[in-house]
């Protein structure tokens, strides 16, 4: 079983490396005999955030991230990030929640390969 962690630091918008990470994490949750955790970081814990409107052609972060977590990954997002951002844990989507650093070092001496976006 190989065991991967995404991690996405990027912002939500504004360039693609949010967009292709959790593409790469949505591609790779599907794959038969993978284990997937995304941790979102930084700005990024945007992606997590539910109910997102934009424009019409538009790419849906927080779809993506329910993808990947449909599709079996765990997803979890940086609880001091959250905080310095002013988001509160409903906001986040249904299969989202608030993570810490110890979580995040856990995840990082679980995996086999760390990619970080």
């Amino acid at each position: 079983m190989a065991k991967v962690m995404v991690l996405v630091q990027g912002p939500a918008y504004g360039d693609e490396r949010a967009f292709n990470g959790l593409r790469l994490a949505g591609s790779l949750s599907r794959r038969e005999g993978v284990e997937v955790k995304v941790f979102l970081l930084g700005d990024a814990v945007g992606c997590a955030v539910a109910g997102q409107q934009v424009p019409n052609g538009y790419y849906h972060l927080d779809r993506m991230v329910e993808v990947a977590a449909r599709h079996g990954a765990e997803v979890g997002c940086c609880g001091t990030c959250m905080d310095a951002r002013g988001l509160k844990d409903e906001q986040l989507t249904g299969s989202s929640r608030r993570s810490t650093l110890e979580e995040l070092t856990d995840w990082t001496l679980w995996a086999d390969q760390v990619v970080t976006f």
